[in-house]
């Protein structure tokens, strides 16, 4: 079954059921929010974001919790080797969001890896997989997801080996996977253009096993461009047709596809792009 929806807000005074109304609204039937600004870490208590009416209304429709995704912060840079307190800040500010993500029931966390900055890759790299232990340590519920990055600046995670050699330290295996972003694995180089080649590629590196949520996004830029700019669907150098095909490839059956294309004139343009990638 094709699981596919967007990024929701979840704002005042309805916050989680807000969300789950907007997904439901565009004919979705997986969504993925931010449990506050992505920006930063404040964050409006638990007791305020109607979780128990948003989780009812969305499993009354008959789907899973495991498509109800949620996205830390990017505040958040475990690989940051350089600046004193980033990475505890960071360790923290994961913490805290997965015991939100466990309050709202949520099981599958999208993290950013981070950017070395100046520091080594490899370095930065164990780092990553040795602050997911620490935090998985406190805290062993659900799926971090590591998505896949373009590479634009330090960024770490732009190819397989990378996110590979992170996942393959992580010492509680059932709490770690990937999110496949079309975006960034187009501007990291890999051509989507032959799709079952490049999941071949992760299913040898990674493993399929460990694919659990896909983002789906138009690129503004021309593959290997290293640039990470999302563009709306059919209208980027990845194309209609390959994302189309993306969309509809048996291999991910029941993995939880969500679109972060821009706003169009304000609005949002994902009830047309879900028509669009299901008919």
């Amino acid at each position: 079954m094709i699981r596919l929806g967007s990024h929701v807000s979840m704002n005042a005074p309805d916050y989680v059921l807000g969300s789950v109304d907007e997904a439901l609204s565009y004919g979705a039937n997986a969504l993925m929010l931010y449990t506050g600004a992505p920006q930063n870490s404040f964050r409006t208590p638990l007791d305020k974001l109607k979780i128990a009416e948003g989780r009812e209304k969305w499993l009354s429709c008959g789907y899973r919790m495991e498509d109800m995704i949620i996205h830390m912060p990017y505040i958040i840079n475990l690989a940051n080797t350089v600046k004193e307190g980033v990475y505890d800040m960071g360790k923290e500010v994961l913490l805290k969001e997965m015991a939100r993500t466990k309050a709202i029931g949520a099981r599958y966390m999208v993290l950013h890896p981070g950017s070395a900055l100046t520091g080594d890759v490899n370095e930065s790299l164990d780092q990553v997989a040795r602050g997911i232990n620490e935090v998985l340590e406190e805290c062993p519920y659900g799926i971090i997801c590591l998505e896949t990055m373009a590479g634009k600046g330090s960024e770490v995670g732009r190819d397989f080996a990378q996110l590979q050699r992170i996942i393959s330290q992580v010492r509680l295996q059932d709490h770690i996977g990937v999110c496949f972003d079309t975006c960034h694995t187009h501007d990291a180089g890999y051509d989507l253009t032959q799709f079952d080649k490049v999941l071949d590629e992760f299913d040898e590196i990674i493993g399929l096993d460990k694919l659990y949520v896909m983002h789906i996004n138009d690129s503004k830029n021309v593959r290997g461009a290293h640039k990470d700019r999302h563009a709306n669907i059919g209208e980027g150098e990845i194309g209609f047709e390959t994302l189309y095909k993306i969309v509809h490839n048996a291999r991910l059956d029941d993995v939880p596809m969500a679109l972060e294309t821009p706003y169009v004139g304000g609005k949002a343009p994902y009830k047309e792009e879900i028509e669009m990638l299901l008919k």
